[in-house]
């Protein structure tokens, strides 16, 4: 039995992905400076830390999918 989304992914490795997003936070947004769309991503132990970075403007869905098709997406880890 795997999951929804991943059907080749192994059961067990389904249930650990699942049980890990579980304990993450991510903010979406395009950056202040650039047209740029950030995806921050940290652990939810993190989140006091999310208050302390440069704000994101909010973008919406057309927004992220053309910053997708442009490679205009920047992860960031936040500790």
């Amino acid at each position: 039995m795997t999951g929804p989304t991943s059907p080749d992914l192994p059961p067990d490795l389904a249930r650990q992905l699942e049980a890990l997003g579980g304990q993450l936070v991510w903010r979406i947004g395009k950056d202040e400076l650039s047209d740029d769309v950030v995806v921050r991503l940290g652990y939810a132990s993190a989140t006091p830390r999310f208050a302390h970075l440069p704000r994101l403007r909010s973008a919406g869905d057309a927004e992220l999918q053309a910053a997708l098709s442009e490679n205009r997406v920047v992860i960031e880890w936040v500790d």
